[in-house]
């Protein structure tokens, strides 16, 4: 796919991390959608999507023994040749030889691999991109940085640092620069830095604004206006009353009533009472930790005090301090990367920020002069450091970075990181005895040398570090992988969707209201009616020895709300798409979002919790209506589906209230106790004397050994 003419890179500047692959993909995908020759199709992109929401499949069974293949997985590759005739054969391909393309879905970097039956010289990048979709989700993202690569260069996938200089320089004395913040990114010490290189170190005036400060930064201003100096105007976002008011004086701000050095700095969280005329005529930038932990390592080694070789070779203590700094910058890195991974990094994402890192290392450079012994000239005295290592780890760990830590499996967490690192084995010589700081050795303290050593020992890191450096499991990158693919294409689609009309379903020849009045018509057939809760409490009444009458009750008056809601406007849509009625903006939502294959927001409002797309979804609400009636008909069954009921705390209460009754015990000195009873509901005939049987529980970051009745690893890619 040839190169595309590129837009200034100087964009990247005002987007936060998770966009720029983002911004930079939308640029490559709608130009090459413009072009007559080497065209990306809009139904390509909206396969991306949507994974072909409306199109037909076909007729090919999923291969035995591929249960690698998930369901969703094998449908996508049933519609593929549908919408893209270079998929033409592809799920006959895969039925035949499953084996060959089990290693694509085995592979830790399948978007680099060659792919079986030459299918790598038929497709173009993009078709790559579709082609991780159905394979790997989870690698969808390193695909869509290759097709960036292919299309507009790979310097847009290696997005420009920090640049406060040439933010700086387009500025002016009527163009104010606003620092857009995100939690954890503090932008202050920076610009102190930069005013100090410029002359400004004490010609600027910082407030941070707040209740009662609007007055006195509009004061600060008006003098600087006419003394050619500076204001920083600190979150912007706590004073949302004054931006009015702010928004007014920057109108007034022109060149002939200005001195030509006055500059206005801002820093704010994204507000929608942020004034857009502002937004628009400042010079934006963002200052985010980067991604991965060789950036966080390079970016950390970058910052005041540590890139300032005074004090870089300063310490009494030079080789404890060297190598302790690096193990605190791992960990500085460890921290903020570790929030990637969600429940699993962090139960809590906490905002750790430069700022700790800095006090940090101020108080590591420290202890360790006053720990140092008096010198008296001789060189052996470099190898006898004496090192209070208890006193810095209650000063980081405690202070700097668990001031900010409030649950206490995180701070345990946190605490046994910094206790890996800080002890006497990290002050190791080089050659074999480098100290690890990762279970593959990957990581370790290098030798003792310049600043330029440890720069350039960061840069032969892998960019994209594995699990086992955050000592997580490999599976844990898979969910990771598969949040950050998800939340691309949530973006993509609130962007505008980008394929036309007709996109999702060309190759089918329907176009969107078609494809939705037919899936609106089969909805409608597979819904039940709703249920008759009167004969239900007839049959169920409310009995002291048995609450989980009740339960079932108030299950179906919340499921009946749903139902109402959405037939309702399944019924309204139909009549709209049939002309019979005006197609609101309400039914326009649920229409658009029905055509990309995801559940309406109207129905998520009177919903149970789900994160399936559209048609999981209605298969999901099915079975939970199936086990309503067949408990209505059958009476309670023997193994409850826990995770199928709307209000999951309404039956556990139920069952630990049916225990206390029966045994007349006061509820609240009653609790839950679990035993592993099997994975088969059907081998349970008869429910047991005291408690219940339950099914539908999930494990994050483990697995059920089922011959040794305990918990154990995870298996490989259990996670797709």
């Amino acid at each position: 796919m040839p190169t595309l003419g590129a837009p200034p890179r100087r964009n990247y500047r005002s987007l936060f991390e998770k966009d720029k692959l983002l911004f930079a993909f939308l640029l490559s995908a709608r130009i090459l959608m413009s072009r007559s020759e080497n065209r990306l199709e809009p139904q390509h992109y909206q396969f991306l999507l949507t994974g072909g929401v409306g199109v037909p499949e076909r007729d090919v069974p999923r291969p035995e023994g591929a249960d690698w293949l998930s369901a969703k997985a094998w449908g996508e590759i049933l519609r593929a040749p549908n919408v893209c005739h270079e998929f033409e054969g592809l799920p006959e391909v895969i039925a035949g030889c499953p084996d060959e393309w089990k290693a694509v879905f085995d592979s830790v970097e399948p978007q680099n691999m060659e792919l079986p039956m030459s299918y790598g010289s038929r497709l173009n990048p993009f078709q790559r991109v579709l082609l991780m979709r159905m394979f790997r989700p989870d690698k969808v993202v390193p695909a869509v940085q290759a097709f960036v690569a292919s299309s507009l260069g790979t310097k847009f996938t290696e997005p420009p640092p920090f640049d406060l200089v040439g933010s700086y320089e387009e500025s002016s004395c009527t163009v104010p620069l606003l620092f857009v913040l995100s939690p954890g990114s503090d932008p202050t010490a920076a610009l102190l830095q930069f005013a100090e290189s410029r002359g400004y170190g004490n010609k600027i005036s910082v407030i941070s604004m707040g209740q009662g400060q609007g007055p006195k930064a509009a004061a600060l201003i008006d003098s600087a206006r006419r003394n050619g100096t500076w204001v920083l105007l600190q979150n912007c976002h706590l004073a949302p009353s004054w931006m009015t008011a702010l928004e007014k004086i920057c109108e007034t701000i022109r060149p002939e009533n200005t001195d030509s050095d006055f500059r206005l700095w801002m820093t704010s969280m994204p507000s929608p009472a942020f004034p857009v005329s502002i937004l628009q005529g400042s010079v934006k930038m963002t200052n985010e930790p980067p991604a991965g932990l060789r950036a966080n390592l390079r970016r950390s080694y970058a910052l005041e005090p540590i890139c300032n070789n005074d004090f870089f070779e300063g310490c009494r203590q030079p080789r404890a301090f060297k190598a302790l700094l690096f193990g605190l910058c791992f960990l500085h890195a460890f921290v903020q990367e570790r929030r990637k991974f969600g429940p699993i990094g962090w139960n809590i994402p906490y905002g750790f920020d430069d700022g700790d890192l800095r006090i940090s290392v101020r108080q590591l450079h420290m202890y360790l002069d006053d720990a140092a012994p008096p010198s008296h000239g001789d060189a052996s005295e470099l190898l006898n450091e004496v090192v209070p290592f208890e006193a810095l780890q209650y000063s980081i760990g405690e202070c700097n970075y668990g001031g900010r830590v409030t649950d206490d499996k995180d701070r345990r967490l946190l605490m046994t990181a910094l206790q890996r690192i800080y002890r006497p084995e990290a002050l190791a010589h080089g050659g074999e005895g480098h100290f690890a700081l990762s279970a593959s050795g990957l990581y370790y303290i290098p030798p003792e040398g310049p600043l330029s050593s440890y720069t350039a020992y960061v840069s032969t890191l892998p960019t994209f570090p594995m699990p086992e450096a955050f000592g997580l499991h490999e599976n844990a990158d898979i969910t990771k992988d598969l949040q950050e693919t998800s939340l691309m294409l949530e973006t993509l689609v609130l962007t505008g969707g980008g394929g036309g009309s007709g996109g999702g379903s060309a190759g089918s020849g329907v176009n969107d209201e078609e494809m939705v009045g037919a899936m609106v018509e089969d909805i409608l057939k597979r819904l039940p009616s709703n249920f008759d809760v009167e004969k239900v409490q007839a049959r169920y009444p409310v009995r002291y020895e048995e609450s989980l009458n009740q339960v079932l009750c108030q299950e179906m008056l919340r499921y009946n709300r749903l139902l109402t809601v959405i037939r309702s406007s399944l019924f309204n849509l139909s009549k709209a798409l049939s002309g019979l009625q005006v197609l609101s903006s309400e039914l326009d939502t649920v229409l658009r979002s029905m055509a990309l294959g995801q559940v309406p927001a109207l129905w998520r409002g009177k919903s149970f919790p789900s994160l399936k797309p559209l048609a999981s979804y209605i298969v999901d609400l099915l079975a939970r209506l199936e086990m309503l009636q067949s408990w209505y008909e059958h009476g309670p069954p023997v193994v409850f589906w826990l995770s199928g009921f709307f209000f999951t705390p309404s039956f556990t209460t139920a069952a630990l209230q049916n225990y206390a009754r029966k045994h007349t015990l006061p509820i609240d000195t009653v609790g839950f106790d679990f035993v592993m009873m099997g994975t088969d509901p059907s081998a349970y005939p008869t429910p047991p004397e005291d408690g219940v049987y339950v099914h539908g529980l999930f494990l994050e970051g483990c697995a059920w050994d089922p011959a040794a009745r305990q918990l154990c690893e995870s298996r490989p890619k259990i996670g797709l």
